[in-house]
């Protein structure tokens, strides 16, 4: 099986999990939003979206000579994790099982996958596009500090630094899922855990806007538990990159909170839009004077 396959069989589960979270999170009413609502709301995050795709094309490019850079100007911490944690990963891999392993590989790919693209178009079809507009800032914001901590700090995985003790529980079950994993990463690159910040992401933002979608908290709060126990379980990251992603996650939020101004009159937050769109300077300057 090659990536392509591969590719398409996640792409095919993460689309019947999307006709699942339709069905049950957004519901026929919010699906049927007009055409012009969706296009407003584009409109309003499209320039923080031009924002998120430099920032991910720049981490492909990172992902490609970040490497070589890393090992000039950054720092190895991975004995200093293992100083911190000792085997705590390889403790917990020996309370393995069948369906554990197979439960924790589907929720770090399929359900990795769902739950970082399902809000973007669950928001989409909301009449507020603040929940839309902080989602995507935080993303960038994981992803920006995702990126300098990845040329900064050189840090191997337990599956990799002490491999006699802790499994590729993954790979071993799924040897296919290299071919993609290894599309977005680096065996170098687990400090923090981006899978478990841009999850926990989803997740409090899910709790801050639970009014939009009140059954999407505890669903993105499951999954992202999961997601985070299962980057662990499955050797990939240490607890140390966890706490740090949880910690990530928080701090994007707060950034994106920030991102938007207090309630207008009418109750509804609005987006910060001198910040990344049109009236910057006149923006800042209203900005200045407020303070």
């Amino acid at each position: 099986m090659g990536l392509l396959e591969v590719a398409a069989q996640v792409g095919g589960g993460v689309l019947v999990l999307f006709v699942v979270g339709f069905a049950v999170v957004v519901g026929p009413s919010r699906m049927r939003t007009p055409a012009d609502a969706v296009r407003s709301n584009l409109r309003t995050v499209a320039p923080v979206l031009g924002v998120l795709l430099v920032v991910l094309a720049a981490n492909g490019v990172v992902r490609d000579v970040g490497l070589e850079l890393s090992w000039l100007i950054g720092i190895n911490i991975t004995g200093y994790i293992h100083a911190v944690e000792g085997e705590f990963v390889a403790f917990l891999q020996s309370l393995s099982t069948p369906a554990l392993t197979a439960y924790f590989g589907f929720v770090y790919v399929f359900g990795y996958v769902f739950v970082l693209t399902f809000p973007l178009a669950a928001y989409l079809l909301h009449d507020d596009p603040s929940s839309l507009y902080e989602l995507v800032v935080a993303y960038i914001v994981n992803y920006g500090v995702g990126l300098v901590c990845y040329v900064v700090f050189i840090a191997y995985g337990p599956r990799n630094f002490m491999p006699e003790l802790v499994e590729s529980l993954l790979y071993t079950t799924w040897p296919e899922a290299q071919l993609l994993t290894t599309e977005v990463n680096t065996n170098t690159n687990v400090f923090p855990s981006l899978h478990t910040s841009l999850s926990v992401t989803v997740a409090i933002l899910a709790y801050r806007f639970r009014r939009v979608y009140p059954r999407w908290f505890p669903i993105s709060g499951a999954l992202a538990l999961s997601i985070s126990v299962s980057t662990m379980y499955l050797g990939i990251h240490w607890a140390t990159d966890v706490v740090a992603g949880v910690g990530l996650a928080v701090l994007s939020v707060s950034v994106a909170r920030w991102t938007t101004e207090a309630p207008n009159p009418d109750g509804r937050r609005h987006p910060r839009t001198y910040l990344f769109g049109d009236g910057w300077a006149d923006g800042v300057r209203r900005w200045w004077r407020e303070r």
